[in-house]
């Protein structure tokens, strides 16, 4: 297992800096330090590693998203906090976020990964919309589509950088 979560780790990183496109079994096998026919071992196409770099990305949003609604019981603090989960990214080496990378050249991802990408989505999308309800910024009826547009919008402020992502989160609750 460790050299599968290695292999993640490396994947990862080198999706944020280069997407999709950028995973090339030959570079991270001598990143992480092994043969590229290790990789094959454990992912048997770069459509599955895509895949399970992409499900653990959504798995972590989402558990980073709980815990974050577990700490406290104020909707609005989560609502402010949420831009975090994208300035995380950036302040690590200055990468984007993940599935924000990947959603960029989505027409070109393979099937499974699609998938994957658009679980992190969901799940932004849902949690968006039970906190924005919760604290009382729209009403349950609005609340999946102002989560979807929120998400679009939050995407694209970290693209733009920490300055960005700052204005957004305070201008999220009082919209």
């Amino acid at each position: 297992m460790a050299v599968m979560s290695a292999i993640l780790a490396a994947a990862r990183r080198t999706a944020q800096a280069h997407g999709y496109g950028g995973l090339n079994f030959r570079d991270l096998a001598d990143e992480v330090g092994i043969k590229a026919a290790s990789i094959y071992h454990h992912f048997p196409s770069k459509a599955d590693l895509g895949a399970a770099v992409a499900r653990r990305y959504w798995q972590d949003a989402a558990a980073n998203l709980e815990s974050m609604l577990a700490e406290t019981s104020d909707p609005a603090c989560c609502l402010r906090r949420y831009p975090d989960l994208f300035r995380r990214s950036l302040a690590s080496d200055n990468r984007m976020c993940l599935c924000s990378f990947m959603a960029a050249e989505y027409d070109d991802l393979p099937e499974a990964v699609k998938q994957e990408v658009q679980a992190f989505a969901d799940v932004n999308v849902v949690w968006l919309s039970k906190v924005l309800s919760a604290a009382g910024v729209v009403d349950s009826g609005e609340s999946e589509q102002r989560g979807s547009r929120d998400l679009r919008r939050c995407r694209g402020r970290a693209a733009h950088g920490e300055e960005s992502l700052r204005y957004f989160a305070l201008r999220l609750v009082d919209r």
